[in-house]
């Protein structure tokens, strides 16, 4: 078994200290998540949270967000304006075209940079393929996909045409989504009793007919990926990559179900199309002699492009606001095989982001527009990391192996308020340096061949993007957000231990340990703004808030797994995932997850494959919710002395796949069989109610 993640190049995983979760082609169909965040999910490793239906933010030991990494086939997809509230980008890239996933666990920074402080999403995509004994070689795959919750309908298809030295790949997916029905048993606070419709330009509340069917929630989306490969001779190859991912509007469910003096407080709230467009070129040579043995340039240029618009109850005016970013990057990586099994890893890699903020309020009865205050600085906005990095790895003997790394990287940033200070703010622009220095040591010992014990030592750093330093201003309920120019990075100490045990070709158990130590924690506190602890934003009195260092922060858990195969066609499989974590003033951390996991029964015979499988969460009371979660009482039930709080659950499901012949496999399952009626941790929507699925896939 090989990673390609870890290091950036493959190799055994044996030998690797950090924890990883690897997710095959294979399991993706299998599973068959509407979204990459599902897919993500199904691990029960990583914990998705999501407001909205078109949304998944993955949380990993308590990190989530711009703390946590996303990588696409060797190219960062974290932007300037990823926020440290949940984030749902992931969902831009297409489960159906990847060809594996790597999720790193702990701090990444050595080999990644900043924002890998709970760990890195790998995303590897499928790649064009040559023709080995045909002039030309056509062959591809075919799914088309319906689940009954939310009504989804999916489409997908992907070709790849091989030539000797030239192969391309095309790979297209469109998705429709109606709105998502929740559960029939429990939890009445989590039913959509009422929303706005709008007649003769008139804003009216309207009950729903379906208190579980949660209006508005469905969505578009499609992605489209191509690539060209071209090898002129063995040692060299180039490959060129184009991937277009677009939703329609989103709307914003969480903010839909808000409640102000019993009238509901939006009308609209819904996300403009998110779209990211990426181009991505890499050439890599193999050189047996001189500085390296491997070495990959990759040249990629992003854009991404995200709105928000909201309409108060019985008000005229949305407020529109609209981002850009434009975001180069290029990478270098080098492979250097020593004597003696050692390796050397190094590189280099140079970050810019050019964001671009606008924002108006639109008359929804003329189409008029006039001015309104911007998410972000509305003059320049620059984003500047540079690094390079050193790991080194050495194989002592066939029981031991160490790996230790450095990097270094620099981090600029660049605001302008522009021309009109819409909201007064005491100074015209932000500028911060910030460089630091990371390192870690790993080793991986295998005193045989059923055991493996790993010990990871690393640090981790994350220095304020231009959402955390410099967003003008964003409200959540009671609260608005303030700028804060004097924020400072924030630093992550980790330990992870870890062990792997074969009891014999047919038990295994995994577990893994770690301790976070988190220094200059960025988090939301109450703030001053122009001296006033509370203004009038956006129609109300707000609490003003910011993100600032706290002193440090902890965070602890762990994970176990075990797997047993028996009955020669039978494999039962359990995990459990926890992880703990507070700030000094002992407040717990935002987006520190319940206790979950999951327990499965697969069967494999022939043409078969099927799965009984149950997942579960522990509830979080009251007293252990952040504070920034105990004002969303709109998304919590309440416990017995009438406090927000997530309570536990747990459902029953069943997957199957049979295959028809060499061309066709049909997939059928049920989840959520009970019908129980649950939210996620922090999320805004509720999970589907019974969900029915059905898939069609064919090879040719």
């Amino acid at each position: 078994e090989v990673v390609i993640s870890a290091n950036k190049w493959e190799q055994k995983r044996s030998e690797v200290p950090n924890k990883i979760v690897t997710i095959t082609a294979e399991q993706i169909e299998f599973e068959n998540p509407q979204t990459s965040a599902d897919m993500l999910g199904y691990t029960n490793q990583v914990f998705i949270q999501k407001s909205q239906l078109g949304g998944g933010s993955p949380m990993i030991r308590g990190f989530s967000a711009n703390s946590v990494l996303i990588v696409i086939d060797g190219v960062r997809m974290n932007n300037a304006i990823y926020r440290s509230g949940n984030l749902q980008n992931v969902i831009s890239l297409d489960p159906n075209s990847m060809e594996g996933v790597e999720v790193i666990f702990g701090p990444g920074s050595v080999i990644y940079g900043s924002d890998a402080l709970g760990g890195v999403m790998d995303f590897h995509t499928k790649q064009p393929y040559f023709a080995v004994d045909k002039k030309v070689m056509v062959n591809g795959n075919a799914m088309a996909r319906y689940m009954s919750a939310n009504n989804e309908r999916t489409a997908h298809v992907d070709i790849n045409i091989g030539l000797k030295k030239w192969a391309f790949l095309t790979s297209i997916s469109t998705s429709y989504f109606d709105d998502l029905r929740m559960g029939s048993t429990r939890h009445d606070d989590y039913l959509r009793l009422e929303y706005v419709k709008r007649e003769n330009g008139i804003d009216e509340m309207v009950k729903n007919e379906d208190a579980r069917i949660q209006k508005f929630s469905g969505y578009d989306q499609f992605f489209l990926m191509q690539k060209i490969r071209f090898q002129p001779s063995k040692d060299l190859d180039f490959n060129y990559g184009f991937y277009y991912s677009e939703t329609s509007d989103v709307p914003r469910y969480d903010r839909l179900i808000q409640y102000k003096d019993d009238v509901l407080k939006y009308a609209e709230w819904f996300y403009g199309p998110q779209k990211w467009m990426m181009h991505a070129l890499t050439g890599s040579i193999l050189n047996r002699e001189g500085m390296f043995t491997n070495a990959k340039l990759t040249l990629a240029y992003q854009f991404y492009e995200e709105s928000r618009n909201s309409r108060k109850f019985g008000l005229n005016d949305m407020k529109v606001q609209r981002e850009k970013v434009n975001l180069y990057s290029a990478n270098f990586d080098f492979d250097k095989l020593l004597r003696n099994a050692q390796h050397l890893f190094y590189g280099a890699e140079i970050i810019y982001n050019d964001v671009n903020s606008t924002a108006v309020d639109k008359d929804i009865t003329d189409n008029s527009e006039s001015p309104e205050g911007t998410r972000y600085p509305g003059g320049i906005n620059d984003y500047i990391t540079a690094a390079a990095y050193l790991s080194y790895k050495h194989n002592f003997n066939q029981k031991l192996t160490a790996i230790a790394g450095l990097r270094y990287s620099y981090v600029y940033l660049h605001s302008t308020i522009g021309d009109s200070n819409y909201y007064k703010l005491p100074y015209t622009e932000i500028t911060l340096k910030n460089n630091a220095l990371n390192g870690s040591v790993g080793l991986t010992y295998r005193p045989g061949k059923s055991w493996q014990f790993n010990l990871n030592l690393s640090s981790g750093f994350r220095a304020p993007n231009l959402d955390d330093v410099a967003k003008v201003f964003d409200s959540e309920p009671g609260n608005v957000i303030v700028p804060n120019r004097n924020l400072k990075p924030e630093y992550a100490y980790n330990l992870d231990l870890g062990f792997i045990k074969q009891f014999n070709s047919k038990i295994r158990l995994e577990a893994s340990f770690f301790f976070t130590r988190l220094i200059d924690a960025m988090v939301r506190r109450d703030f001053t703004f122009n001296g006033q602890d509370s203004i009038m934003y956006d129609g109300e009195l707000s609490r003003v808030q910011a993100l600032v260092n706290t002193s440090s922060g902890t965070l602890a858990g762990g994970s176990i797994l075990y797997s047993m195969e028996f009955a020669r066609y039978f494999i039962f499989t359990t995990n459990l995932t926890y992880v703990w974590g507070e700030d000094s003033d002992h407040y717990p951390l935002r987006h520190v997850s319940p206790l979950f996991g999951n327990t499965s029964l697969a069967f494999r015979y022939r043409k078969l494959q099927a799965q009984v499988y149950a997942l579960y969460n522990g509830e979080i009371s009251n007293d252990r919710l952040a504070l920034s979660e105990q004002a969303k009482l709109h998304m919590y039930a309440k416990d017995v002395n009438g406090n927000p709080y997530a309570p536990g659950w747990w459902t029953l499901n069943f997957r199957s796949s049979f295959t028809i012949n060499k061309v066709l496999t049909l997939d059928v399952g049920v989840e959520n069989i009970l019908n129980y009626r649950y939210r996620p941790y922090s999320s805004g929507i509720v999970s589907p109610g019974v969900n029915f699925i059905a898939a069609i896939r064919a090879k040719f």
